[in-house]
């Protein structure tokens, strides 16, 4: 069971700093998650470390700033790096987000051992090319393994299109060897992608026997498998990438311009984050790419954020969720009291700011409620992360 955060910012800041409890023979590895904003990778975040710490939303923008997530499993320490999506200068004036939102990406690119770029494919309009903003990412750190994982699988009623999705982000190359899809998909449309897919990997022709057949996977790819050179389910000890997948070319503007996907994904997985889907098939593949190497926490470490700020990020996810369209990114939180109760419950009193009489009447809402429904979800929440029980009382104030 993955420990729970500390209930104070003192405790949670001792354990922060305790020295780690290294193993004899520490793994570690560091997992930087990127894709657009709403694609899912807080929830991702979520079902990897068993608990929720990171707020969800179905607005864009939840996640304000870079966190990081600890699993500690038996030898190994994996450190997730949750980030903001990577958007551009105009959608962050517009959505009035922090100079961090456009930064913190890139940074933790930097920090990563491996990528993992995550794509909504129940979003028609984007599902079949990453964004610019995740291409540039990938060519500016064209050297760090990556590996795609399409998310909401569960929500797409054809199945087949994953075929052409897979194509279109991969363009046609994974691990650098060339794809070779074959459907095994009937036109129906039933709810699980499980015994979706079976790729072939192709050599080039050219070193192909004249009658030799393309040599082909004998794993399914299922919802979570990987497509690429792995055994079923994706969780092979062979370190990541050979050849090709290695070593990259720099690519200019003018490249990034006509391209839909990444040639260079080292594996794909297919999962539905949101009901914990193949999430485990995952978690077990990133377990085995860790290297030899010292933890950098505590195993009793969550995550490296304060009690507060998850606090604060759930109540807003909450805020999010029951107000229309812009206008809870302009509510301000302020915590009143923070304090142990008798009984070792935790008593929490948090003040809204909004800008407009209107926006209060909106978040109090006919007989309060609206604010009472997130006091209760937030509060729920909150007490998954803490593991104690949690008085949550909130009010709502015109700045």
């Amino acid at each position: 069971h993955p420990p729970p955060v500390a209930t104070s910012r003192e405790e949670q800041r001792r354990r922060l700093q305790h020295r780690p409890d290294q193993p004899r023979s520490p793994r570690a590895l560091r997992i930087a998650i990127i894709g657009a904003p709403n694609a899912g990778k807080s929830t991702l975040c979520n079902q990897l470390l068993g608990r929720k710490v990171f707020p969800v939303s179905k607005k864009v923008h939840t996640t304000r700033c870079k966190a990081r997530g600890v699993i500690t499993q038996e030898d190994t320490q994996l450190i997730i790096l949750d980030t903001p999506g990577l958007t551009n200068p105009l959608k962050a004036k517009r959505h009035n987000l922090e100079e961090a939102m456009l930064t913190d990406p890139w940074d933790s690119m930097k920090h990563a051992d491996l990528v993992l770029v995550l794509v909504d494919v129940s979003d028609h309009w984007t599902r079949n090319a990453l964004s610019k903003e995740v291409l540039r990412c990938l060519a500016r750190f064209p050297h760090i393994p990556s590996v795609l994982v399409l998310n909401k699988v569960d929500i797409l009623k054809k199945k087949f299109l994953l075929l052409e999705i897979v194509t279109d982000l991969t363009e046609g190359i994974v691990n650098g060897k060339k794809l070779e899809v074959k459907s095994a998909f009937k036109n129906d449309s039933s709810s699980s992608a499980k015994s979706a897919l079976q790729i072939s990997q192709c050599s080039p022709p050219e070193s192909r026997a004249p009658e030799s057949p393309c040599g082909r996977h004998t794993g399914q790819a299922q919802e979570g498998s990987a497509l690429a050179n792995s055994s079923a389910g994706g969780a092979s000890k062979s370190s990541p990438g050979t050849g090709e997948a290695q070593r990259p070319k720099q690519y200019g503007p003018k490249d990034l311009r006509d391209m839909k996907g990444w040639p260079h994904f080292q594996e794909v997985f297919m999962l539905a984050a949101l009901h914990g889907e193949e999430v485990d098939t995952l978690k077990q593949y990133l377990l085995m790419q860790a290297k030899p190497g010292p933890w950098e926490y505590h195993s009793n470490v969550l995550t490296s954020q304060s009690p507060q700020e998850i606090c604060d990020n759930i109540i807003r996810e909450k805020v999010l969720e029951y107000l229309p369209l812009e206008v809870p990114y302009g509510v301000t939180q302020v915590t009143e009291m923070w304090e142990e109760g008798e009984c070792g419950e935790l008593l929490i009193v948090q003040n809204l700011l909004v800008p407009r009489k209107s926006h209060m009447r909106m978040l109090i809402g006919r007989g309060g409620k609206v604010i009472s429904r997130i006091a209760q979800e937030a509060g729920q929440d909150l007490m998954n992360a803490f593991l104690c029980e949690v008085r949550l009382k909130l009010s709502v104030e015109v700045k």
